[in-house]
């Protein structure tokens, strides 16, 4: 007989990434393995951009304007497409990848010079993930969660949200407006 299916809430108190989780995922890749900087900026950009692992996977060169500092992204699962502009982090990061990178026109490669696979990236976050200070498994998807989770504690209405996350329903929008204390800050005024 199969192992029972553990539902998330038992393996992980959340389904999103605080900001200070996300850096210090960001340090332990950078430290660990050999290529650090591109598993740093993997995280970075999956998480700035709200990035699906086949979206982060599937990026091109040809959808980053490095002059403009502009993302063209490319939504899959029928979302919407958007330019999202690139701040100075991940500008450097970008141009140290390029210059360190084998000519391909994927940003991320593996060391045979193809592009990383979902099932690589997922393998390798969680590996970063089991070398870090958290106490519950990490998968890519979190990363996401994590970037709605901040846009609407930083005050940013949910419309915006919805075209910046490629959602095509505001209701997938809606569940980081659920998640968000900022909502009850307002409740007692002490």
């Amino acid at each position: 007989m199969p192992p029972r299916h553990v539902p998330n809430s038992q393996k992980r108190p959340r389904e999103y990434l605080t900001p200070k989780e996300v850096e210090e995922l960001m340090k332990v890749a950078r430290t660990y393995g050999r290529y650090g900087h591109r598993d740093a900026t993997m995280i970075l950009l999956a998480y700035r951009h709200g990035l699906r692992v086949s979206e982060l996977c599937s990026l091109r060169w040809n959808q980053v304007d490095l002059d403009t500092g502009l993302l063209h992204v490319r939504r899959l699962k029928h979302g919407i497409p958007s330019v999202h502009p690139l701040h100075a982090p991940e500008l450097r990061a970008l141009r140290k990848l390029q210059r360190e990178s084998v000519a391909s026109p994927y940003l991320f490669v593996t060391e045979r010079g193809s592009p990383m696979t979902t099932a690589g990236f997922r393998k390798l976050l969680s590996r970063i993930g089991s070398h870090s200070s958290l106490t519950f498994p990490v998968h890519p998807h979190m990363l996401r969660h994590g970037c709605g989770y901040k846009l609407v504690n930083d005050g940013h209405d949910t419309r915006s949200i919805q075209h910046y996350l490629g959602h095509k329903n505001i209701q997938h929008t809606v569940r980081y407006t659920e998640l968000s204390p900022g909502c009850f800050s307002d409740f007692w005024q002490d």
